[in-house]
């Protein structure tokens, strides 16, 4: 009896290695990216792809554990959280108030030390931020939503004089 059932679990195993998830396999930098949108230094950019694009761009660097069912569906559903939430490739597609309390949201999780997520770090120790870079990031995103409120601004005042007209 106990034979059979570790015989079915062994079978199911192997047959959900068949059953993958889609990879998140875009373009990470396209024309809906945030470095159309922002200025994006290169000190700032090399921290993002490192700390943040594998789960909040177009683009994932999968890890050899990827192949591996379960956990490839634990991270297609991380990836697509993490998507949903924020999207540097799909930056430019969102409103100004969006974009606004996204990059005000990038600089306070990363003031918490919310991100990277520990479970990403864990693997990942090139993305653990020191305190010098969290404060890069946190500074870039804060210039960031001003130029982005301005640019709402802008396009109000323009919007409404051409209405006027």
């Amino acid at each position: 009896m106990l034979r059979n059932i570790l015989l079915t679990i062994l079978v199911l195993i192997v047959i959900a290695q068949f059953i993958r998830p889609a990879h998140n396999d875009g373009e990470a930098a396209g024309e809906n990216d945030i470095t159309h949108t922002l200025t994006v230094p290169d000190s700032v950019m090399s921290l993002l792809k490192i700390a943040c694009y594998d789960c909040h761009s177009n683009h994932t660097n999968y890890p050899w554990y990827s192949k591996i069912t379960p956990v490839n569906w634990w991270l297609y559903n991380h990836i697509q959280g993490g998507k949903r939430h924020l999207n540097f490739s799909e930056f430019n597609t969102s409103s100004f108030k969006r974009k606004s309390k996204r990059l005000d949201e990038v600089a306070e999780t990363i003031e918490k030390h919310e991100m990277p997520l520990d479970s990403y770090l864990w693997i990942h120790k090139e993305a653990k931020l020191n305190d010098a870079q969290r404060k890069l990031i946190m500074d870039w995103a804060k210039t960031g939503e001003q130029k982005v409120m301005q640019d709402s601004m802008r396009a109000k005042r323009t919007l409404d004089s051409t209405a006027s007209l």
